[in-house]
C-alpha cells in the first residue's frame, strides 16, 4: 500500500510540475511578444517622424530663395536714413577690396579653419558632428544657445538669408549650404566667406582690408599672432576690438592660437612665442587712421556696431536699408560745438568731451558727440571710453532705490558728521566740512558725500546694484560701499549714463539708448530693432528724484547751468586721482580727472563727459574753475538748441506722490506745521502715498502758549500796578500874579507816584514840570494866548498813566479868562504838531537843548512867537521834590477848557528837576522824531 501511495503521490507531483512549465512557457512567449510590438511601434513612429521631418525639411527647403551668384562674390551697399527716413549716405560697395584663394597665406586660412571650422574640408556644407553638439547645448539652454554652422552655412547667413534664428532660417540655411557646395569648390567657398566678414568698424570688412587697417600690412606679411587676431574678431567684432579692449582682444587671440595648436597647424613653441607678443605691439595708432569722407561719420560708426550686434550682418555688403534715430540738425550742432571755439572756448586742444543727446521718452540717441578731433572709426568719448561716473551716480545707487525700496521721503532726515566706510576707511565731503542734520533734498542739491553712503548703507548693496543693472549699468557682483559716491573699479559710457537717467524723466520707464529702429532685407523682410520698454521703477520714485534734481539746477551744485526754454533736472559728478597718480605725475590734490553732467528735460536727455584722454599723453587733469565748469557748459549750450522748437513743459506729478507742509527740523518721518509754525520754519516736501506724516508738530505750540501766558503774566501784572489816570484836572488865571494854577485829583496810591505835567501856547510847546503834590502854578507868558496843560501819574517803575488835559484861554483888553475853556482827559494822544516830522524835538533832548531848538524854530517862523512861560515853584505839600514857596491863587477864575489840537516843537526844563528824574517831553512827541 504504501509503495502505491508513494507512486501517486509522485505522479500528482508530476502533474503540477508539467503544469507549472507549461504556464512559464506561456509567459515568456507573451513578453517576447510585447516587446516587440513595443519595437515595432517605437520603429513605426521613428519612420513616422522621419518622414515628417523629411517632408518639413523638403518643404522648407523649397521656400528658401535661389542661390544668386552676384550677392555670392559681389558686395551690395546699405543705405542709412535719418529719423525722417531721409537718405543721409550710402555704405559698402566699391569700398570692399578682394582677394582671391591663392593670395590667402597658409597662416590665414589655418587661423580661420581651426577657429571656426575645422572639418571644413570634409564635411558637405553641413557637419552633423557639431550639429549634435549643438543640439544637446540648445536643449539645455535653449534655441540659438550654440551654433553649428560651418563656413559654407556661414556664407549663406552673409548673403542670403536674414540673421534670425528660427528654425525656418536654419533649415534653409543648411538647405542652401548644401547648394553651395555643389555649385562651388571648397576654396571658392573660403575665398567668399573672407572677403564678406566684418569687422565692426565702417570700411573694415574682408581680411585684405582687416590686415591694411590694424595693421598697414599686406596679408603675406603678417604675422602668427596677427593672424590669429583677425581670426578671432568676427566672433564679436566689438567686445574684441583691440583699439577699445585690447585685454578681450588679446585673450580671444590666444584662445585661436591655442586651436591652431591643438588642431595641427602650429606647433607649440610657435604659439607660446606667438602667445608672449601684447596685442598692441603691432597696431596701427588710432589717431594715424584715415578718416572716411562724409557727414555723421561719428553716428554711423555706432549704427554699423549697433546693426551688426543685432543682426550679425554685414551692412557694407547686405543692400540694406536702415532706418535711424538721426537728428540731423542736432548732430550738426554738436559736430560745431566739438570742432570749433564758436560755441564754447575750449581750454586747450588736448581737452575732450564726450556726450549723448538721448529722446527722453524713447531713449531714441538724436546726436553723438564722439569728442573733439575724432576719426571714423576712432575711439568715442560717447560710447567708448568708461570713466568714473563721480556723484553722478547718487540717484542711482543711493536716493533713487531709497525711495524705490524704503520709500523715503525728500525730507527724510540724515545726520551728515564725521564717518567711515565699514572698513573703518574714513569718508568726508568736498571741502571737509559737516553740515549737521539734512533732509536726502538738501544732501543731494549739495551733493554731500556721508549722507550718500549712509543711503546706500540703508538700501543695501543688492538692492542698490539690481536698481543700476536695471538702468542700464554693467556693474560687478557685488559692489562695495565706494560705488555710492562713484567710485568704480571700471566706469560708465555718457550713453549709459543717459540711458539711466532718462528713465526718471520717463515715469520709470527705461529704453536702451539705440540708433537704430528697424532694418529692411533686401527680400523685402523688415527686423524692427527698437528695444522694448522696461518699467524698472515706480513713478513715485522717477518723480521724486526728477523733483530733487531739479532743486540741484536750481540752487545746487548745478545752478550754473542755464537753460531757458526747458525745465531740466540734473546732477554733477567729479572724481578725484589716486594717491599713487598724484605722487607719480605730481598732481594738486584739487585736480580732478574727470567732470560730469547729466541732465534731462522731458524729451531730451544729455550726459556730458569731460576731461583728457589719458594721464601718459601731456596735460592730463583739470583743476581750474572754466574746466571743471565745460560740462556744465557744453549740457547748457546743447540743451537750448535741441529744445528751441519743443513746447517747454514740466514734469507731471503723479497720484502716487503727495506734496506735504513739514515743520523744519522735526524727527522722520516729519511733522505736519502747525498753525503756530512760522513760515520761515515750514518746508514742503514729497512723500509716497500712504506714507505722509499724520502727527502735528508741537513745537512752536508750546512757544505760543508760553507766549500768550507771559502776555497774560504781564497784562495781570500791569493791572495790579496799573497807575490810575489824574482826574478833575481844572486851569485858573491869576491877572493880578500873572499866574495859572492847576489842580487835580488822584485816586490811586500815591506812594511813589510822581505827576508830569506839561504844557503849550497856541499850539507851541511851553514849560513842563514834575511834582509829588496835586496841583501845579505856571507863570502866563503871554496876556494873550489858549493854554493847554496836561498831567500824567508815573509811579517808581516808570509806568505811565493815561494823561488828563485841560485848556484856558486868556483874553485881551482887561486881562479876564476865556469863556471857552474845556477839559477833555482823552484827548493828549491828538495834540499833534504842525511842524514837519523831521523838525520834531527828540524824546531824549534835554531841557537845554530844547530851548534852543525852540528858540531857532521861533526865529526860523515867526519873531513874534512868545517865549514858553515858566513854572514857579509848586504849591506846599508837593513832597519836596520842587523847590519854592506857594503864591498862592487869589484872583483866578476857573472855567472849563476846550482840547487844543495845536502841538508844539519842544520843551523848556522844569526850574530845578529831581536828579534823575528822565526830562519830561511834551506829550505830542512822535516816537520816530529825531
Amino acid at each position: 500500500m504504501s509503495d502505491q501511495y508513494t507512486s501517486r503521490e509522485q505522479r500528482r507531483k508530476q502533474k503540477e510540475n508539467s503544469k507549472r512549465g507549461r504556464g512559464k512557457q506561456k509567459g515568456d512567449k507573451g513578453k517576447k511578444s510585447l516587446f516587440k510590438r513595443v519595437l515595432a511601434i517605437i520603429l513605426l513612429l521613428g519612420v513616422i517622424c522621419f518622414v515628417i521631418g523629411v517632408g518639413t525639411f523638403a518643404y522648407i527647403a523649397s521656400t528658401a530663395p535661389e542661390l544668386d551668384d552676384a550677392k555670392l562674390t559681389d558686395p551690395v551697399s546699405s543705405v542709412i536714413l535719418d529719423k525722417n527716413g531721409k537718405e543721409i549716405t550710402e555704405l559698402g560697395g566699391e569700398k570692399r577690396e578682394l582677394v582671391t584663394y591663392d593670395e590667402i597665406p597658409d597662416k590665414v586660412k589655418n587661423a580661420f579653419i581651426a577657429t571656426e571650422d575645422v572639418r571644413f574640408y570634409k564635411h558637405s556644407g553641413i557637419d552633423f558632428y557639431r550639429i549634435g553638439g549643438a543640439a544637446v547645448a540648445n536643449v539645455t539652454s535653449g534655441f540659438g544657445a550654440e551654433g553649428a554652422s560651418t563656413i559654407t552655412q556661414q556664407v549663406i547667413k552673409m548673403s542670403v538669408l536674414t540673421p534670425e534664428k528660427t528654425v525656418t532660417r536654419k533649415v534653409q540655411e543648411m538647405w542652401l549650404a548644401l547648394q553651395l557646395e555643389r555649385k562651388y569648390s571648397k576654396e571658392e567657398i573660403l575665398a567668399m566667406y573672407l572677403n564678406k566678414i566684418d569687422y565692426a568698424r565702417s570700411q573694415v570688412f574682408g581680411v585684405k582690408k582687416a590686415a591694411e587697417y590694424f595693421f598697414g600690412k599686406d596679408l603675406d606679411e603678417l604675422t602668427l599672432e596677427e593672424a590669429a587676431l583677425l581670426a578671432g574678431l568676427p566672433q564679436a567684432p566689438g567686445a574684441y576690438d583691440p583699439y577699445t579692449h585690447p585685454d578681450r582682444a588679446e585673450k580671444r587671440r590666444n584662445t585661436v592660437l591655442n586651436l591652431m595648436a591643438k588642431h595641427g597647424f602650429a606647433s607649440k613653441e610657435e604659439v607660446e612665442k606667438a602667445k608672449q607678443v601684447p596685442v598692441t605691439k603691432s597696431l596701427i595708432p588710432i589717431d594715424e587712421q584715415e578718416e572716411t569722407d562724409g557727414e555723421y561719420t561719428t553716428f554711423i560708426d555706432e549704427v554699423v556696431k549697433e546693426v551688426k550686434q543685432k543682426t550679425d550682418v554685414d551692412v557694407y555688403s547686405a543692400g540694406l536699408k536702415i532706418h535711424t534715430t538721426l537728428d540731423t540738425d542736432a548732430q550738426d550742432y554738436v559736430d560745431e560745438l566739438l570742432s570749433t571755439d564758436n560755441m564754447v572756448n575750449w581750454p586747450d586742444d588736448k581737452f575732450q568731451a564726450g556726450f549723448t543727446v538721448v529722446d527722453t521718452k524713447t531713449g531714441a540717441i538724436r546726436a553723438v558727440g564722439a569728442g573733439r578731433n575724432r576719426v571714423a572709426r576712432g575711439l568715442s568719448f560717447a560710447t567708448g571710453v568708461n570713466r568714473q561716473p563721480g556723484s553722478t551716480i547718487k540717484p542711482i545707487l543711493d536716493y533713487g532705490p531709497a525711495v524705490e525700496n524704503l520709500k523715503w521721503s525728500t525730507y527724510h532726515q540724515l545726520k551728515d558728521e564725521p564717518y567711515e566706510y565699514s572698513d573703518g576707511t574714513h569718508i568726508g565731503n568736498y571741502g571737509g566740512n559737516y553740515h549737521g542734520t539734512v533732509s536726502i533734498r538738501k544732501a543731494l542739491e549739495q551733493s554731500y558725500n556721508i549722507p550718500a553712503l549712509k543711503t546706500f548703507q540703508a538700501v543695501g548693496a543688492d538692492k542698490a546694484r539690481e536698481f543700476g543693472t536695471d538702468l542700464g549699468l554693467n556693474l560687478p557682483d557685488p559692489i562695495t560701499e565706494a560705488y555710492s559716491i562713484g567710485g568704480f573699479s571700471g566706469g560708465v559710457t555718457p550713453t549709459q549714463m543717459a540711458g539711466a537717467y532718462s528713465a526718471f524723466g520717463n515715469n520709470g520707464v527705461y529704453n536702451t539708448p539705440h540708433t537704430v529702429t528697424k532694418v529692411e532685407f533686401p527680400d523685402g523682410n523688415v527686423m524692427n530693432l527698437s528695444p522694448e520698454s522696461d518699467s524698472v521703477m515706480h513713478d513715485y520714485t522717477a518723480y521724486m528724484v526728477t523733483d530733487m534734481l531739479k532743486d540741484v539746477v536750481k540752487k545746487g551744485t548745478g545752478k550754473a547751468v542755464s537753460v531757458p526754454n526747458a525745465t531740466v533736472a540734473g546732477k554733477t559728478g567729479t572724481t578725484n586721482f589716486s594717491k599713487e597718480d598724484r605722487e607719480k605725475y605730481n598732481i594738486p590734490s584739487s585736480a580732478s580727472p574727470d567732470a560730469w553732467f547729466v541732465g534731462y528735460s522731458p524729451n531730451y536727455t544729455i550726459a556730458v563727459w569731460t576731461g583728457y584722454e589719458s594721464i601718459e599723453k601731456g596735460k592730463y587733469y583739470m583743476d581750474t574753475n572754466q574746466e571743471l565748469g565745460m560740462a556744465k557748459q557744453i549740457f547748457s549750450k546743447v540743451m537750448t538748441h535741441v529744445s528751441e522748437d519743443v513746447k517747454d513743459e514740466d514734469f507731471k506729478k503723479p497720484s502716487s506722490v503727495s506734496e506735504v507742509t513739514v515743520e523744519k527740523g522735526s524727527a522722520n518721518p516729519g511733522r505736519l506745521a502747525s498753525k503756530y509754525t512760522p513760515d520761515s520754519a515750514k518746508v514742503t516736501e514729497l512723500f509716497v502715498k500712504g506714507t505722509e506724516p499724520s502727527k502735528v508738530s508741537k513745537t512752536y505750540e508750546k512757544k505760543a502758549e508760553e507766549k500768550e501766558k507771559e502776555e497774560e503774566e504781564k497784562e495781570e501784572k500791569k493791572e495790579d500796578s496799573n497807575v490810575k489816570k489824574p482826574s478833575g484836572l481844572s486851569a485858573s488865571y491869576n491877572k493880578a500874579s500873572n499866574q495859572i494854577v492847576l489842580n487835580w485829583n488822584y485816586s490811586g496810591n500815591t506812594d511813589g507816584v510822581s505827576f508830569r505835567v506839561s504844557s503849550t501856547v497856541d499850539g507851541q510847546a511851553g514849560s513842563s514840570t514834575t511834582t509829588n503834590g496835586t496841583s501845579a502854578t505856571f507863570e502866563a507868558s503871554s496876556p494873550n494866548g489858549n493854554y493847554t496843560f496836561t498831567v500824567v501819574a508815573v509811579n517808581s517803575s516808570g509806568d505811565e498813566s493815561d494823561g488828563a488835559s485841560t485848556s484856558l484861554r486868556i483874553g485881551t483888553g482887561d486881562g479876564s479868562a476865556g469863556t471857552d475853556e474845556e477839559t477833555d482827559d482823552n484827548n493828549q494822544d491828538d495834540q499833534q504838531g504842525t511842524r514837519p516830522e523831521d523838525e520834531q524835538p527828540s524824546e531824549d533832548d534835554s531841557g537845554s537843548d530844547d530851548e534852543n531848538n525852540n528858540d531857532n524854530t521861533n526865529d526860523e517862523q515867526n519873531n513874534e512867537q512868545p517865549t514858553p512861560s515858566q513854572p514857579t515853584t509848586p504849591p506846599s505839600g508837593n513832597n519836596g521834590n520842587d523847590e519854592g514857596t506857594d503864591e498862592g491863587t487869589g484872583g483866578t477864575t476857573e472855567t472849563p477848557t476846550t482840547p487844543d489840537t495845536g502841538g508844539g516843537p519842544g520843551t523848556t526844563t522844569p526850574t530845578q528837576p529831581d536828579e534823575g528824574t528822565e526830562t519830561p517831553t511834551t506829550p505830542t512827541q512822535p516816537e520816530t522824531a529825531q
